[in-house]
């Protein structure tokens, strides 16, 4: 839920409120049912606030305690507040909101950086504190929840998106030439702390930082996960792992329907979100919203899957709400899914979400959405080749990488292209750290720590909140993701892929559901790119400001043009749209 944004300075000047506002009216859609700005010298706070818990004004942000001498700014939910809030009356505290934001505040005074470690939720907050000046940032353990800076010129400012720092001012646009390597090579994949802006980070996941008042920081990274098992988990039975997942995830969903409105699901057909309703359906709940989305066909290829999403909603009586996208409708969406994206995403789920949280936030405020079983629980395609691998990291680039640094070469302007292979390299970095021996424990751990939160968790905060609504993720819950990390991976494997999680799925949703063909949200018009959206990609890529850029070579691009669904790359996008994304989001953006 929300937007947050702020600006904090050094050089003891008084903070820019117009800036601030800017920034606040840039994250108008992120929370369109309040607004606020509070100034304290050289601290200035702006939110906007989409209410889920506490629907009175006594939740509003940015939120004063001055007896604590606190103000903060709070973006997520924080699953287990009710019983935080207990523990905290219990030493004393004394609340004057029903919500989680105030439970945030007192924590903090209370456990200082530990207070993290108690939070079950999605969050990122920043936090003042009025006697020693220093400021408090932090971000959820799996960065569901984004948390955008800029430093320089004697000051700090920081916001839910990239694009509402841009409209402070002041932003160093330049390339980041580094993360250009990451975004063509590993996916659109850009590891934090960088961003395809040279004057523009982001706040890693599982971290809290200090920032003093003269602009030193100090960073803890409270959170990671140790693939690490003893001999007895070894020799554990598959049927007690498949008992342990269920009893967890049972619990993760159950956590993510705390809210003062109604919840929903996005019900995809697929394994993970079918389970999801199913659990919500043992567990009570009636009438409870589903929604689909589905595309035109193109070059053969289907764009829907409500042949299982139709299956789940009938076995489990949901109010199920489908959306079909015809081609001419999603051309016209395309604009406004760019302009929400905080950082250029390839994906073509993206616009898909967009236009599916439309639809949904007509309805509903909250949904639960099966993003992260598949780098949880191994059900991607570049896993099961690890199991035997002489090289994972060259089998892992040679699945997930859409060219090597040899091709980039090839494809990249001279003044764009960084001499070392960052990408390779970064994997190779990853994969060498303690705490995981598997090849495939490895991949899990780097999907499910870097790639999982600069993408899937990514492209659905973007799109989810750019129409005010908010997308919980029940396989993010960190103690199911610790467990998940302990069942041994040739269970993960099993069944094509994330074995452990379809025996769950089994007591719960029809076989037909679990034993099909593994899904992805199709958008073929945006991997056949033909037509109107040929014309779309032409017009951005010869444009006055992609030519004075000239990230490209030209002959690469004329190879596209004259051929764009020849190529493909290994996870099954297309080239073009890769580079075409790209120029049109720096364009979106005013870059």
């Amino acid at each position: 839920m929300c937007g947050l944004c702020g600006e904090i300075t050094f050089d003891g000047s008084q903070a820019d409120p117009a800036a601030v506002a800017r920034m606040g009216e840039a994250l108008a859609p992120r929370g369109p049912d309040g607004t606020g700005l509070v100034l304290h010298g050289r601290a200035c706070f702006g939110h906007r606030r989409l209410k889920i818990i506490d629907l009175s004004n006594r939740s509003e942000q940015p939120m004063v305690d001055p007896h604590l001498g606190l103000t903060g700014v709070f973006n997520g939910c924080i699953y287990n507040y009710p019983a935080l809030r207990s523990e905290l009356e219990a030493k004393g505290y004394r609340f004057f909101s029903t919500g989680d934001t105030e439970v945030i505040l007192k924590a903090w005074h209370a456990w200082g950086t530990e207070c993290v470690d108690r939070f079950h939720g999605m969050f990122a907050f920043v936090l003042h504190e009025r006697e020693t000046g220093r400021v408090v940032m932090a971000r959820d353990r799996f960065g569901i929840k984004p948390l955008y800076y800029s430093e320089g010129n004697g000051r700090l400012r920081f916001a839910s998106t990239l694009p509402a720092l841009l409209a402070a001012g002041g932003i160093d646009t330049a390339i980041d030439r580094v993360a250009l390597h990451h975004y063509m090579t590993f996916h659109a994949v850009v590891p934090a702390p960088r961003t395809i802006l040279a004057g523009v980070r982001k706040l890693p996941p599982a971290t809290i930082r200090i920032v003093e008042p003269d602009g030193r920081t100090k960073d803890r990274l409270y959170w990671s996960v140790a693939y690490e098992r003893t001999a007895e988990e070894i020799a554990r039975p598959a049927d007690e792992w498949r008992d342990m997942t269920l009893a967890a995830l049972r619990t993760a969903v159950e956590r993510r329907m705390v809210a003062d409105v109604a919840v929903g699901v996005l019900l995809s057909g697929g394994v993970d979100s079918s389970v999801i309703v199913g659990l919500l359906a043992e567990g009570g709940q009636s009438g409870l919203m589903t929604f689909s989305v589905g595309f035109e066909e193109a070059h053969g290829e289907k764009g829907d899957e409500f042949v299982y999403s139709d299956l789940i909603a009938e076995r489990f009586r949901t109010d199920h709400h489908k959306i079909f996208v015809p081609s001419d409708r999603l051309l016209s969406a395309l604009p406004g899914t760019i302009r929400a994206m905080s950082e250029p995403m390839v994906s073509y789920d993206n616009v898909g979400f967009y236009l599916l949280s439309q639809e949904v936030s007509r309805h509903v405020k909250v949904v639960q959405s099966g993003q992260g079983a598949d780098e949880i629980f191994g059900g991607y395609h570049w896993y099961p080749p690890l199991a035997s691998s002489n090289d994972p990291v060259a089998d892992y680039a040679g699945a997930f990488f859409d060219r090597d640094h040899a091709t980039l070469a090839r494809q990249l302007s001279p003044d764009w292209l960084v001499e070392e292979d960052v990408s390779r390299d970064f994997v190779a970095g990853h994969f060498a750290g303690a705490g995981a021996a598997d090849a495939v424990d490895r991949a899990l751990r780097l999907d499910s720590q870097v790639m999982l939160a600069e993408d899937p968790v990514k492209r659905v905060d973007n799109m989810t909140m750019a129409w005010g609504l908010e997308a919980r993720v029940p396989f993010l819950d960190h103690e199911l993701v610790e467990l998940a990390a302990r069942v041994p991976p040739e269970l993960k494997l099993a069944q094509g892929g994330k074995g452990i999680l379809k025996d769950v799925a089994r007591m719960i949703v029809p076989n037909e559901v679990i034993d099909r063909k593994k899904g992805y949200f199709p958008v073929p018009a945006l991997k056949y790119i033909q037509g109107p959206y040929l014309e779309l990609v032409r017009d951005a890529l010869g444009s006055q400001a992609a030519r004075e850029r000239a990230l490209f070579r030209g002959d690469y691009l004329e190879t596209l043009f004259a051929a764009p669904t020849e190529h493909i790359t290994p996870l099954r996008g297309s080239e073009l749209w890769q580079v075409a994304l790209l120029e049109l989001w720096l364009q979106a953006q005013g870059v």
